[in-house]
């Protein structure tokens, strides 16, 4: 099966490693930059270069753009895919890409698919992409009504194929809302907590838990940006859910309401261990 992938940097670099590195997929491969596109043919992660006419012979086109730029990219090309393409992006938000989308493909006669990989890193670009990326990640498919139930089955096999554990079926509207909680909020306060001025004092008296709130604070700000004004609605709901509580938190330090603090403290602990069933 012919997989191209359009933009080679962590997220379609990391993609284009683990596809290859199946032996079941032949993967061609777009980059604007050039030398980002050398780096993944010498690397074998990429057989050849996909060009423009090239698109008409693959049967699965990833674009591992951000989502203005995969939106265009996909309008701009829609004449060039073949009838029996299934055109995947694979953004971080859902309902910006596909209600832009769902249209074109229908118009134009080839299946889209949104998805969204589960997995990531902190750092960016081909050079830290890694075909482990994926193993035992989730990955969320966003059909439509009408998507072919075989598009869909090969869409959810080819990322099972590359180490995804499981596939899960939502719609752009749930996956932007739950989205917002699960990963945006957690970026925002991340980015939000080490800007404390005791931040440049840490070293020495930090352990675990300053690592894991402070890892995904080193972030893109130009793709998070993009990615939290086009779910600011979701986003901004969030955000003001956690405002609500700490000033709960604080208030009750403040007061020195031990009692008030300590249901606070077990409403969070009890509501984990809910969660994690």
């Amino acid at each position: 099966m012919k997989v191209g992938i359009i933009g080679l940097g962590l997220m379609g670099g990391s993609m284009a490693k683990a596809l290859s590195g199946t032996g079941k997929y032949t993967v061609e491969g777009y980059d604007s930059d050039g030398e980002t596109l050398r780096k993944a043919l010498s690397s074998g992660a990429v057989a050849r270069p996909l060009t423009k006419d090239g698109l008409s012979s693959c049967d699965i086109v990833v674009v591992a753009l951000w989502p203005q730029a995969a939106v265009d990219y996909i309008k701009e090309n829609a004449q060039n895919f073949s009838k029996s393409c299934t055109v995947i992006d694979i953004c971080g938000v859902k309902r910006f890409v596909c209600e832009s989308l769902y249209d074109t493909a229908r118009e134009n006669g080839f299946v889209f698919v949104g998805a969204h990989p589960m997995a990531g890193y902190h750092l960016s670009g081909f050079e830290n992409s890694k075909a482990e990326m994926f193993k035992n990640a989730s990955v969320i498919l966003t059909p439509y009504e009408n998507t072919p139930e075989k598009a869909v089955k090969t869409v959810r096999e080819m990322f099972l194929d590359i180490g995804f554990a499981r596939a899960v079926i939502s719609t752009p509207g749930e996956h932007d809302r739950i989205i917002a909680f699960t990963s945006q909020l957690a970026h925002v306060v991340s980015n939000a907590y080490v800007k404390s001025p005791e931040a440049v004092e840490h070293k020495g008296f930090s352990a675990g838990s300053y690592k894991d709130l402070t890892r995904v604070a080193y972030l893109n700000e130009d793709m998070w940006s993009e990615l939290f004004l086009e779910n600011g609605d979701n986003l901004v709901k969030e955000i003001d859910s956690i405002v609500e509580h700490l000033v709960q938190y604080k208030e009750a330090i403040e007061n020195g309401d031990r009692g008030r603090l300590r249901s606070l403290l077990r409403e969070g602990k009890l509501l984990k261990k809910q969660i994690d069933g």
